[in-house]
């Protein structure tokens, strides 16, 4: 636990000021790196703000030392600085020196709303944990539940929350060994999977090899040493193939770069399953073309690399035509080199290359700063929009296993017999699209056509299948429906309509006990009810509904000796 600075008397707020130039003799030199980062992506923007974000979190920070034995304010300065690197706006980067104030210091959110304004504030907020102490178990689930809630009305929060979680990956080795493993566990599962979301794949491939060399340190080494050994030999490996794409493309006009591209660590490992012997060049790298062009061009790019080196049936696939959840598009194929090996090729246009590499951020950056808080929170991103609709309906002990099933890797897009495409993650199943269809669709289904055969609700989908979901009214889940429904929206509401079926059930088995009971001693139950009797005894029991207070007696938390007492005046 961090101990709360001290600071010193609140200064009162400053001034507004016109002139956004800042005297050299005004900035202090830990400061200094960080404006010239920012002046360089937005050499407009006016700087006086973010020096006194500065100021006032090092003043708030005193005292404060990190695990690593240097001074707090080194971490948001480092998770400012991150941020700055990918180009965000002014208003994102004082939220994120701040963002520990409200949490580790006495500064408090009114406060910081006073001295930077509501929407410095809302960001902070959304990054600022909860209090572990009031809440218990539940403070991570609800912390992590707050996020997505603060994420729905503006992206910068989770910006904010990866880039603070990038820092303490890179700082993890002061952390003893125990909690090292289980934090990079718990980022692996959580936040590099939100990183995915956004599409901020730049921090996404340090945050996986961060958490990996922190989970499988020998792993990791073992990685590393035949990725860079695969790589000395990349140049003349990749040049047969290089040398016969830059012709190929040239003859069909198109203009561009052909790179060669190294993959994270962690991709690799992940793919060879851990038996890294034999590693090749084309094992460790793929090709990158870059269009000059536009859509159009990238297919002609694609019809280029076919006719140079050739195609593997069934690889290719078309993220352009259909982009991914996180707003990514690209061509992806595979392909035999002049050498026999098989090679990934991606193509794409510039202008989706910062898309690719950074998602939202380069629609944060292209909106410019005046707009950013609107374009973070568009509601296209449709992992975003299923998180939300059933957020509501888990508990906090369930919520963050289902947010880890619903942020799981792999995605698969089918069609409705209309043409609607859904995304689903991977391994989901006809009955998984039911319900991302609507609860109500998800409860009634009792199979599906896919292709136009008809298959069971546990059939699990692949990219292209044309599926319709078959309902019958009067239908409802079942307990075995749980052992393939794979989504969080589909786990959540079969769980949520289980367990009110079981209380209708319960409900009425202790009324029909009740009604027997009362019945012997002459006493009415109907008219019990009908007078409001039976909702004034339940609620001085504690039940909001008369059907809870039959619940508890069924399931014996409530004496049927008792409850006969109170309807009888006994």
């Amino acid at each position: 636990m961090l101990r709360p600075a001290m600071p010193g008397p609140r200064r009162g707020r400053p001034r507004a000021r016109h002139d956004r130039a800042l005297p050299a003799d005004a900035v202090q030199p830990a400061v200094a790196p960080l404006l010239a980062v920012h002046r360089a992506a937005a050499p407009g923007a006016d700087q006086r703000g973010l020096l006194r974000g500065y100021e006032v979190a090092e003043r708030l920070h005193q005292g404060q030392l990190r695990k690593s034995g240097a001074p707090y304010i080194t971490h948001p300065l480092a998770v400012t600085m991150i941020l700055a690197g990918l180009g965000m706006d002014t208003t994102t980067l004082v939220a994120a020196l701040l963002h520990d104030t409200v949490e580790d210091t006495p500064y408090t959110l009114g406060e910081l709303r006073a001295d930077f304004g509501e929407e410095v504030a809302v960001l902070v907020d959304g990054v600022t944990k909860l209090d572990g102490e009031r809440w218990g178990e539940r403070a991570e689930a609800e912390t992590f539940r707050k996020i997505v809630l603060a994420a729905a009305a503006d992206l910068r929060v989770l910006v904010i929350k990866l880039a603070d979680r990038l820092h303490n990956l890179r700082t993890l080795g002061f952390q003893p060994e125990h909690k090292r493993a289980r934090y990079a566990k718990a980022s692996q599962e959580l936040l590099v999977p939100f990183a995915e979301r956004l599409g901020i794949h730049m921090l996404k491939r340090e945050m996986d090899d961060l958490a990996f060399a922190a989970r499988d340190p020998a792993a990791h080494l073992s990685a590393a040493a035949a990725v860079r050994t695969a790589l000395r030999d990349a140049e003349p490996a990749f040049g047969p193939a290089l040398a016969r794409l830059r012709i190929a493309l040239a003859e069909q006009r198109i203009t561009g770069r052909v790179s060669i591209r190294p993959r994270h660590l962690y991709a690799v490992h992940q793919e060879r399953e851990g038996d890294l012997d034999g590693l090749r060049p084309c094992d460790a790298a793929r090709l990158l073309i870059l269009v000059d062009g536009d859509e159009r061009d990238c297919y002609i790019a694609l019809g280029a690399v076919h006719a140079a080196l050739h195609p593997i049936p069934g690889r290719v696939k078309d993220f352009i035509a259909l982009p991914k959840f996180n707003l990514y598009q690209s061509l992806h194929t595979r392909v035999i080199s002049p050498d026999g090996d098989l090679l990934d090729v991606i193509i794409r246009s510039r202008a989706m290359h910062p898309v690719a590499e950074y998602g939202i951020v380069a629609h944060i950056r292209e909106a410019g700063t005046a707009a950013a808080g609107a374009v973070a929170g568009r509601r296209d991103l449709v992992w975003l929009s299923r998180l939300l609709a059933w957020q509501s309906d888990a508990p906090s002990a369930a919520f963050l296993d289902s947010l880890r099933a619903d942020l799981a890797p792999g995605d698969v897009a089918v069609f409705t017999p209309s043409g609607e495409v859904v995304a689903l993650p991977g391994g989901a199943t006809a009955l998984d699209l039911a319900y991302a269809l609507g609860p109500e669709t998800g409860d009634l289904c009792i199979g599906a056509l896919v292709n136009g055969r008809l298959a069971a609700l546990s059939t699990e989908l692949r990219s292209g299948n044309v599926v319709e979901i078959l309902t019958e009214p009067g239908g409802g889940p079942s307990e075995d429906w749980l052992g393939f429904a794979v989504t969080a929206p589909a786990r959540v509401r079969i769980r949520r309509s289980l367990d009110r079926c079981r209380a209708e059930e319960a409900a009425a088995a202790g009324r029909r006990e009740l009604l027997r009971a009362l019945a012997a001693r002459r006493v009415d139950l109907l008219a019990a009810e009908a007078h409001g009797d039976s909702l004034r005894i339940a609620r001085a029991l504690g039940h909001e509904e008369v059907d809870g207070m039959y619940a508890a007696l069924a399931t014996g938390s409530l004496a049927l000796d008792d409850l006969l007492a109170r309807f009888t005046g006994a």
